[in-house]
């Protein structure tokens, strides 16, 4: 299996905050979108990569889950920007963007059946076949599910990792918000995951809106997403952890709160981790 590089912990790279990355301290890699670059790389993040900082594309548009086959002049950008930016992989959503002449504008949850998986792994190959590195998998944010699934989505995201060799990017703000939206079980979907494959972990804010908690990456991080990085931390050593801001950026001081916040919560659960071990 790829060896996963010790990356620590990073934040997504986005030009309103570009001036921070000098200043922050404790972040050590960072994530970009890859449509943002579709007219290049601009200097901030170049000057980053030339100092040794890690850069990961961050896709948002190949609908791997999606019925139709994965654009091919979307997956070779993808491709080319993995190579001139160096990354170690290139991560995107297992997830519904289009099909069918629909362009949904968001990233929807697929049916998941036996049939879907079926297809998601073909489309998860294809995409591979053309990468220069391993792909990564995220799980979605979702405020419906639909009916009569074969599966529930831990299993499908091990089962197309365990069919495909995929890597996993867990994010447990998503998580978080598939809690308090749809009564999922935060422990037993992190125990049904191929850890193992973990490549990286997604953390963000949100808040709660009629009803209803949406996965903004425009608001603070609450604290029960900080407790789900020291799930994870428990699950697996030192665990890669990226910070997303995509909004209503606060100013340079929060961040860095927020990035000293994820630190410890991997000390915590890293700790937790080392006192069961003992006991055992």
């Amino acid at each position: 299996m790829t060896t996963i590089p010790r990356l620590g912990v990073g934040i997504g790279w986005r030009r309103e905050i570009a001036a921070y990355y000098e200043r922050l301290t404790g972040a050590s890699f960072v994530e970009v979108i890859a449509e943002s670059l579709d007219h290049g790389v601009p200097r901030s993040l170049e000057s980053l990569r030339e100092r040794g900082t890690t850069v990961i594309p961050h896709g948002i548009s190949l609908s791997v889950a999606g019925a139709d086959v994965p654009d091919r002049a979307r997956i070779d950008r993808l491709a080319k920007l993995a190579k001139r930016l160096d990354a170690p992989f290139v991560s995107e959503h297992l997830c519904f963007v289009r099909g069918g002449g629909l362009e949904s504008g968001h990233l929807l949850p697929t049916h998941r059946t036996r049939e879907a998986l079926s297809i998601a792994v073909d489309n998860v190959r294809r995409v591979q076949a053309r990468l220069p590195v391993p792909l990564v998998l995220e799980n979605i944010a979702a405020l419906f599910e639909w009916p009569d699934a074969e599966m529930d989505e831990a299993t499908f995201l091990s089962e197309v990792a365990e069919q495909t060799g995929a890597l996993l990017l867990l994010d447990v703000a998503n998580l978080h918000a598939n809690v308090q939206n749809l009564g999922w079980d935060p422990i037993a979907f992190l125990d049904r995951l191929p850890l193992d494959r973990l490549a990286y972990v997604h953390v963000a804010g949100g808040t709660r809106r009629d009803g209803f908690y949406h996965d903004t990456h425009a608001h603070p991080v609450p604290l029960s997403v900080f407790d789900l990085v020291a799930e994870g931390a428990k699950r697996v050593h030192a665990p890669n952890v990226l910070l997303e801001r995509d909004d209503n950026f606060p100013e340079e001081a929060d961040l860095q709160a927020e990035v000293d916040e994820i630190a410890l919560s991997i000390a915590r659960g890293s700790a937790a981790r080392g006192q069961e071990s003992h006991a055992a």
